[in-house]
Order: structure tokens, then sequence, then C-alpha cells
């Protein structure tokens, strides 16, 4: 793929500042002539759109925004931020705003790709997502004085910014009141390590504090690992092992909640097992759920882009406001619980 052309592009090839290509695009009288046929030469070399440098000069911003693609893993999960960036490339397209797409496979080798980013594009912000404790991409940027807005909250950072997350805590909370609901009282939990996952640990306390304001022990009933399927079939196997088996498990994501709906269904008959099939919920509601009938917990990804969108203008028009935005999930139910 060809490098994008931006006006420090043709600023470095002619050897001039950015000002001296915006005077020769928008004001070329008052430059020499042999500066404006250098410039003028760099741009058709390049085939850098004159409008558009134009348009970045008296607005100052490039209307370029980016956000980073993460890793398929198994494919189920992956679609989680799939949908997010679907809703996100749309609200941005209507705030006059395009979205850059980059990789990355971890927090540091991130902050490199800013750099480079920063160095070779006139970008106007980034939308981070996956924030963790002690989260160094956003002091980077804060540091730079680079705009940015978070999918995830700053976990205790003293300088909070601006950021959009979805109460992951209430999502497991409502799954958990549905199961006591519908008569459950041993109810697992397969989850992420801690306090490695942030977002695990908030998933992870609305299942427990919801059994423990029931009057329910969850010693003994929870797993950690990391997300995959054959990990939530393991440790599903391990739960089904106990003593008291639970009769129904909530899951940190679909994966883990697939995982444990194929050791559900290859567990073997008689003292100790479950007399029915383990009722079994998930987090994230991805297709393969719906296709499958998996109950799942359905983030609202759609009105998250939005929101990071608003905050995002927000901050580039200089009206910005720290106030977070914490939105609320739902639990889809369908045959598994």
């Amino acid at each position: 793929m060809a490098q994008k052309v931006t006006i420090a592009t043709v600023a470095r090839r002619a050897q001039v500042s950015r000002q001296t290509v915006s005077n020769v695009l928008n004001a070329p009288h008052i430059v020499r002539e042999e500066t404006r046929r250098r410039v003028q030469e760099a741009i058709d070399a390049l085939g850098y759109r004159a409008n558009q440098a134009a348009r970045q000069m008296r607005t100052g911003r490039s209307r370029l925004i980016a956000v980073r693609i993460e890793p398929t893993r198994d494919g189920i999960n992956g679609s989680v931020l799939d949908r997010f960036l679907h809703g996100l490339t749309e609200t941005a397209e209507s705030a006059g705003y395009r979205v850059m797409l980059y990789t990355a496979t971890d927090a540091h080798q991130e902050i490199d790709v800013f750099d480079d980013l920063l160095g070779a594009y006139d970008l106007d912000a980034f939308v981070l997502t996956g924030t963790e404790h002690g989260d160094p991409r956003t002091a980077w940027l804060a540091g730079r004085g680079v705009p940015f807005v978070t999918f995830g909250r700053p976990w205790g950072v003293p300088d909070p910014h601006p950021w959009v997350d979805v109460d992951n805590a209430d999502g497991t909370a409502q799954a958990t009141r549905h199961l006591l609901a519908t008569g459950h009282r041993r109810i697992g939990y397969i989850g992420w390590p801690l306090p490695s996952s942030a977002v695990g640990g908030e998933r992870r306390s609305g299942w427990y504090d919801t059994l423990r304001a029931a009057g329910i022990d969850p010693g003994g009933l929870h797993r950690e690992t990391v997300d995959g399927i054959a990990e939530g079939e393991w440790m599903m196997r391990e739960l089904l092992a106990e003593p008291t088996p639970p009769t129904a498990v909530v899951c940190a994501s679909d994966s883990l909640a697939l995982g444990a709906l194929q050791a559900v269904g290859a567990a073997p008959g008689g003292p100790g097992w479950p007399a029915a099939p383990v009722a079994v919920v998930g987090f994230d509601d991805t297709p393969v759920a719906a296709a499958l009938g998996l109950t799942s917990v359905s983030q609202p990804l759609g009105t998250a882009a939005a929101r990071c969108v608003d905050l995002l203008t927000g901050v580039l028009d200089d009206h910005p406001t720290d106030s977070p935005v914490l939105l609320q999930p739902s639990l889809v139910l369908r045959r598994t619980a």
C-alpha cells in the first residue's frame, strides 16, 4: 500500500516549511518564484491533492483519527471490536472524519506505532481500546499533547482523560441475578487471570458481589484462564469435577462459554454430575452466540463508538469534557440459560 502523502511530506521533499507549502497553495503571490516552482514540483511528483492541503491549513486538521485493530484470536471475540470499529467509522464519517486502522501486538509496540504514524501522517487524534491498569499508552500521548479518547476507563489514573466504557460488572451481575431467579444456587464463574485483566476483574466482581448479596459463598466456584474455547472447556471440566459441581456458570466471554458448553455436552452421567445440562451464560453477544443460542451479555458497541467520537470532537473543538460515559449492557436470553 502506498504511503499517504501529507503536507509534511511535500515540505520535506521540497525542503521548505509546512507554512511555505500552504502559501504556495493558498497565496502563491507571496512566495518567491524559485521556491514556488520547487514546491509545485514536489506536489506534482507526489500526487498531493491541493484542495486537501488547503482545507488542512484552514482548519488546522487532517480530519483523520487512528485506532488499533485487535488480533482475531479464535475468530469469535475478535468480532466484538469489529462491531465497535464499524460504528466508529460510520459516526466519524458523519462528523467529517476518516478512520485509519493500524496493528500492534502489545501496548509498548503500539507506542512505537504512535511515533511512526505521527511522523508520517497529519493525524488529529487516536481512539484507544483495551485499557488496563498503568496503561503506558495514555501517558505517552498525554505527555506529547496528542488528543485521544479511550474505549475503556483510565483505571485510577490521577489525571483522567475522556473515556467511554461499558459497565462490565453490571453485565455479569445481570446474568447472575437471572440464574438465581431461575432457581440456581451453585453458580460458577470462568474468567480471565487477575490482576492482569482489569476488565476481567470487573466482570468477576459482578458475579461475586451478586452471590454474596444473595447469601451464597462463591468460594471454589470460579476458575481463571486466558481467553479461548479450549481453555473454557478445560476450566468447565474442573468445575464439574468438584464434589458439588455448579448447576450454572457465568463466563467472561463467549469463547469461554462455548468451551463450557462443549464440556457440559461431553460430561458423563453418574453420581455427583448434574442430572440436567448446566446453564451457561457468555459475554459480548457475538454472532456465534446468536447462531448457537447462547445466552450472553450484549454491549452497546454502536453507542460506545458514537460517544467516543462525540468526546473526541469536543477535544478537537476546544470544548473538552472529562466526564466519563458509562454505558449499561443488557442480558440476551436464549436456550442455554
